[in-house]
């Protein structure tokens, strides 16, 4: 542990890496600022005091004062929801990084990309990563590079897949790509890593290392192992054919994995991830858990109510494409809506606290009334519990057919439902900070079993889609009729 905390610039804090790490620093008493296209995005999300700055990694004006005061580097960005250009993207990417944290003097970068031998036919995915690791270290700054196998943890753009193909299919046919061989890493140790590598002496120079889990499996044992943690029986029938190209297109009708990002997946998935250089299981003193732990830590993980972040975060925030009715990720498909009120955020999330029992539900509320009547036929709770308190909320009140799940007063209210449901259902507010006023977000979420859940959600949307919608805007309308009572006598006094 260094007797003066780093300075730190941390990139890909939206995303699902990047997002993990950021209270590990923190914990550790680093000082860490954030990179972030659109802060507001990671302000929501990032410890209060964070400190978060505007910039891009492909907009080089905005790195020299980023990188101010910083002498470590964390680069946890890439391109790969861009489409077919994201190759480009992530080289001119790490050349404005390294060039600028050359010019900062900074001491160290430090890199997450995927592990694979050069030496193969690579994928477009993998060789950019490795590439970028290469770009970092021409610069001349020195590059701790890590090259990890699949990462295990809930949210995880591999575990979610594995999870959905698992969940879904009784039978699944296996391409051959299946049985390519791989070390799956859990993302706790991913992180040990990343932290460790800060420890290292200076005279370490670049290095690269190779990290992945005690246990080499193939993707079609990772399912396996997740079938088996979870108590299913799964039939998995080789075929000798089904191209990548088909592959994701067949993944992208039956997982949440988008169809683009799904071949880029799975062309990756035909080269073997599995450590050939294990000397950083000698320069650290991670010992990485095998695979069942870290699928039943992920399990775990995925039970609660959301993951703390998803591999779709940043996805969303470079402006992903959605599907009809919501963005799906894991099994769960949320839609999301914004507007901006020129009041304070206070002022903002009053009329959201405010919400459920006598008050009501700002729009349709026969409707809402008529849904807690059908869940009391069906043994449902109904909507007869009101609130508590008129006024406050905490987490664990009961509000009507929901419950609070969270609450951060001024910023932040998330509902579970507890209605009868074919899944699980969440309704979140969230407050940010604006110019001039704040930044309503209000965010559905529904987790559904089986094909009952998907028919009840499609079959409904367009109806949860007019009352959202106009909740969403008669909050608005509320916080600003408030705003301009609370201004009356003060201009009368005037």
């Amino acid at each position: 542990m260094p007797t003066q905390p780093y300075a730190i610039l941390l990139t890909g804090a939206t995303g699902y890496v990047g997002g993990r790490l950021l209270p590990r620093l923190l914990e550790r008493g680093e000082r860490v600022r954030c990179l972030a296209r659109r802060p507001e995005h990671l302000r929501s999300r990032a410890p209060a005091g964070t400190d978060i700055v505007q910039g891009d990694v492909l907009d080089a004006s905005t790195l020299p004062p980023a990188m101010t005061g910083c002498d470590v580097v964390y680069y946890l960005v890439h391109s790969m929801g861009r489409g077919h250009d994201f190759a480009d993207a992530d080289r001119r990417a790490a050349e404005n990084v390294g060039r600028a944290a050359r010019e900062a003097g900074i001491r160290r970068i430090i890199y997450l990309g995927g592990l694979a031998d050069p030496a193969d036919d690579l994928s477009p995915h993998l060789r950019s990563r490795l590439e970028v690791g290469e770009v970092l270290r021409a610069s001349g700054v020195p590059t701790v590079e890590f090259r990890a196998s699949i990462i295990i943890g809930s949210g995880s753009l591999s575990f979610e897949l594995v999870r959905a193909l698992t969940e879904r299919l009784p039978v699944m046919v296996c391409p051959r790509w299946v049985r390519t061989p791989a070390q799956p890493i859990a993302i706790e140790d991913v992180l040990d890593y990343l932290v460790a590598a800060l420890d290292l002496p200076e005279t370490t120079g670049s290095r690269v290392f190779e990290i992945g889990g005690p246990d080499r499996v193939s993707y079609n044992g990772l399912m396996r192992a997740y079938a088996q943690a979870r108590g299913l029986r799964r039939l998995m029938i080789p075929v000798p054919v089904l191209t990548p190209y088909l592959s994701s297109l067949w993944l992208g009708l039956v997982t949440p994995v988008y169809a683009r990002i799904g071949r880029s997946l799975i062309e990756g998935v035909r080269n073997a991830s599995v450590v050939r250089d294990a000397s950083a299981l000698e320069v650290f003193a991670v010992r990485p858990r095998g695979l069942r732990e870290a699928i039943r830590r992920a399990l775990a993980n995925e039970d609660r109510a959301l993951a703390e972040t998803r591999w779709s975060d940043a996805l969303a925030v470079a402006g992903a494409p959605r599907s009809w009715a919501g963005v799906r990720f894991g099994n769960r498909i949320v839609e999301s809506t914004e507007l901006r009120v020129p009041v304070t955020p206070e002022q903002a999330f009053e009329p959201i606290q405010q919400l459920g029992g006598d008050t009501g539900w700002y729009c349709c509320d026969i409707l809402w009334r008529l849904r807690g009547a059908l869940d009391l036929v069906v043994g449902g709770v109904g909507m007869r519990r009101g609130r508590p308190h008129p006024e406050r909320l905490r987490v664990g009140d009961p509000l009507d057919f929901w419950r609070v799940e969270a609450i951060e007063p001024g910023r932040r209210l998330r509902l579970a439902a507890e209605m009868k449901l074919p899944g699980r259902a969440w309704l979140e507010f969230t407050v940010t900070p604006e110019d001039g006023g704040a930044r309503i977000r209000q965010t559905a979420i529904f987790d559904p079993v089986g094909l009952a859940g998907l028919a009840y959600w499609y079959a409904l949307y367009p109806l949860h889609r007019l009352i959202f919608a106009g909740m969403l805007r008669s909050i608005v309308a509320r916080a600003r009729r408030a705003d301009t009572a609370r201004d009356r006598p003060a201009r009368r006094a005037s």
